[in-house]
């Protein structure tokens, strides 16, 4: 199948799941054969999957290859390494030549058949459609952590979904051309999105107990995303503004340490209480360096930040009344 006017990219991040992979291919073969899907588009529909093999040492790689002579719709990108799901998902972005782009697992928890539900969503004015696994079929030992994942995540960033890495997920192709993927940040691209802008919603879909095999992530998984959580929140709220942070935290500290030194010199010139080796006096000293510390840092950020940039500060939806020229300028496909 021809890709010069595809429509829709399925990316598929996979890690030994050749199992599974003859069964997601059948599923997704019938969900795209859906004629309600069809209708969705005003072109004769054509997509295309694309499978993002992540150094599995199964034969996942192998059968993939095996079947694409008999599916031209079928592409595989194989890493030559494990470098995990937010790489697979990457170098799915990056090869990607639909319209619309959606993510799916390779486990066959994820319904296929709920992607033409979201296209319909997302044609509603949206950027990026989330799924909600409501009824989620996993043991406690995954959702108990993930709903306090996404608990957290939905205080500190604003937004109102219930489930940010849920792997069933469609987009605008402008929004996978602009997400800048590192660590295990796929588990917050929402928060990324929302932050360059782009209009997110949720919908509930179907999931499915798994079938093959066990889970890829352990334990060490929580551990990463907390780190990736910090990072992702110092990149959406301060990367732009670091004395926004450094400043205020060490303006607060100093303010403490002034006060407590404040204390001691009075209770010495008033009471004449001793001063020396009293515990607090070091907690007051530690205070006001570390202080002077952190704002120095943030200012320091700030002449980093505004010296060494490169890339706008925002992102652009439409342009009106611009030649092709001006408009390359602001990295948008839109129609001129």
């Amino acid at each position: 199948m021809s890709t010069v006017n595809c429509q829709l990219s399925i990316v598929v991040p996979l890690f030994n799941e050749r199992e599974s992979l003859p069964e997601l291919l059948v599923q997704l073969s019938a969900a795209m054969g859906e004629k309600e899907l069809h209708a969705l588009f005003q072109e004769p529909f054509a997509y295309e999957i694309i499978m993002v093999d992540d150094g599995s040492t199964d034969d996942s790689c192998s059968l993939i290859g095996g079947m694409i002579p008999s599916r031209p719709d079928l592409r595989l990108i194989s890493f030559q390494r494990n470098f995990g799901k937010t790489a697979a998902l990457s170098a799915g972005f990056m090869a990607a030549t639909g319209d619309y782009v959606c993510t799916i697992d390779a486990d066959l928890q994820d319904d296929p058949f709920a992607i033409k539900e979201m296209i319909k969503k997302l044609q509603e004015g949206y950027d990026l459609v989330s799924g909600w696994k409501q009824q989620r079929k996993d043991p406690l030992s995954k959702t108990i952590p993930s709903k306090l994942f996404n608990g957290v995540t939905r205080l500190f960033s604003g937004i109102a979904i219930h489930d940010f890495n849920c792997g069933l997920k469609v987009y605008r192709q402008e929004v996978t051309r602009r997400l800048e993927l590192h660590g295990d940040m796929h588990r917050y691209i929402p928060v990324l999105a929302h932050w360059m802008g782009f209009r997110i919603a949720e919908l509930p879909v179907n999931h499915h107990a798994r079938k093959f095999g066990s889970t890829k992530y352990g334990t060490s998984r929580f551990f990463s995303g907390l780190l990736d959580f910090l990072s992702v929140l110092f990149i959406t709220r301060y990367l732009r503004r670091p004395m926004h942070f450094f400043g205020m935290a060490g303006l607060a500290s100093f303010v403490f340490g002034f006060l407590i030194s404040l204390y001691l010199t009075l209770d010495k010139i008033l009471l004449q209480r001793p001063v020396s080796n009293r515990p607090i006096l070091f907690l007051g000293i530690l205070l006001l360096i570390l202080g002077v510390q952190l704002f120095s840092t943030g200012l320091l950020g700030e002449m980093l930040s505004t010296s060494s940039s490169r890339g706008s500060t925002f992102t652009v939806r439409e342009t009106l009344n611009l030649t092709p020229g001006q408009a390359k300028q602001f990295n948008t496909t839109d129609k001129f």
